[in-house]
């Protein structure tokens, strides 16, 4: 049997990175909460289990930490860390309130027809490309839904929209396991700076013509210039990019089942987040000595938790490496757990309901047309590419 830190560094590894599950299995052969050796690693333990992380995730004395540096010179580093995903209380919470306010679920439950218009919209387009047999990339698909609704929704030209990519994936590489080196850093700052720019901008324009979009709505909220301008650059990098990754991942699963029944949108989304949780990696610095799991951690130490992992820990889900969207009593942390709960799993979920439902009602003869290629990121589990023929 494999120690953790060995385990640790093969999810590191090309194989490790493509295909982390055996990996999660041997940590649950060891335990809920995986001790690492002292220097072998900046984590002092990785944890595992179910209930672990959904205790850790939920235990505000786990602090969210990007950086020690309360003011660092690096700006992807100030633009993420300036945001309610990497701010502890009492700030987290402030920030938080402010877009629970305009994200109600009377206003997410009125977006919803316009989610649906948008996907069937986007599969038109999708139908086009793959007209007469070609071989198409639902990547593609699988992107444009996602940052479309982000941008309808906040009010972001259609026309700047592929202008996110590649400064999203500059700040996702950075923050993947390993992603630290020169290179990545330098390229994740120049995107902080210029989608910093593109929101200021943004912001000073709807504060002289407003409209009924969310940007709007929080201009003149409590929050300061660039509290709103670091809370929007993560809101649009996280919207997308998990949802990008629910859909491509749910693909290949429902493909590789069977053939899928529209009807069943709602129950495909939650197996499929559960079995291939787009959010793979998160880390924790404990404030205070605490007890997780039997294990005592102490204050100061970097704590990895693995959600993907936990989602198939058998102790809580029955033979959990089987995609089973008949499963009982199915639950899962693909948005977290606790006080720090993903504010947008509201918008995610209805992306992909109208998008399963919408797909295999409109191709029902949708088919692979060769191997997917799974991205690189371990952080986010997800693909470079997936070829398709419509049917």
């Amino acid at each position: 049997m494999r120690t953790a830190n060995e385990i640790l560094v093969a999810l590191g590894s090309e194989d490790g990175r493509r295909d982390p599950m055996p990996l999660f299995a041997e940590l649950h052969r060891i335990g809920p909460v995986c001790r690492l050796e002292p220097g072998s690693s900046p984590y002092a333990v990785v944890v595992n289990g179910y209930d672990a992380a959904q205790d850790a995730l939920k235990d505000t004395r786990f602090h969210r930490l990007l950086t020690a540096d309360p003011d660092p010179k690096d700006a992807v580093l100030r633009r993420l860390g300036g945001s309610m995903m990497f701010r502890n209380e009492p700030d987290h919470l402030r920030m938080r309130k402010v877009f629970q306010a305009v994200l109600t679920p009377r206003r997410l439950t009125g977006f919803e027809p316009v989610v649906e218009a948008l996907t069937a919209e986007l599969l038109e387009d999708l139908g086009k490309a793959g007209a007469d047999g070609q071989v198409i990339d639902f990547v593609d698909f699988a992107y444009r839904l996602p940052i479309t609704v982000i941008g309808t929704f906040l009010g972001i030209p259609r026309s700047d929209l592929g202008w996110f990519r590649d400064r999203t994936k500059a700040i996702d590489d950075y923050l993947d396991l390993g992603g630290k080196a020169p290179e990545r850093l330098a390229a994740a700052n120049q995107a902080a700076d210029e989608l910093n720019d593109y929101y200021a901008r943004m912001l000073a324009d709807r504060r002289v013509r407003p409209t009924d979009d969310l940007v709007s709505s929080l201009v003149d909220s409590e929050l300061a210039e660039q509290e709103l301008i670091d809370n929007l650059l993560v809101l649009v990098n996280a919207s997308f990019v998990t949802t990008m990754n629910l859909l491509t991942n749910g693909l290949e699963l429902l493909l590789d089942a069977g053939t899928p029944d529209p009807s069943r949108a709602a129950d495909y989304v939650e197996e499929v987040l559960r079995h291939q949780s787009s959010v793979q990696l998160i880390s924790r610095k404990a404030s205070v000595d605490v007890e997780l799991a039997g294990e005592t951690i102490t204050a100061g130490s970097l704590v990895l938790i693995l959600p993907g992992a936990a989602n198939r820990d058998p102790a809580k889900h029955p033979d959990a490496d089987t995609f089973d969207p008949d499963r009982q009593d199915l639950q899962h942390l693909s948005f977290g757990a606790g006080p720090f709960y993903c504010v947008g799993a509201g918008l995610a979920r209805m992306e992909g309901r109208a998008a399963f439902s919408q797909l295999f009602q409109r191709f029902p003869q949708l088919k692979l047309a060769g191997e997917p290629v799974r991205s690189h990121s371990l952080l986010l589990r997800g693909h470079q590419s997936m070829p398709i023929r419509l049917g």
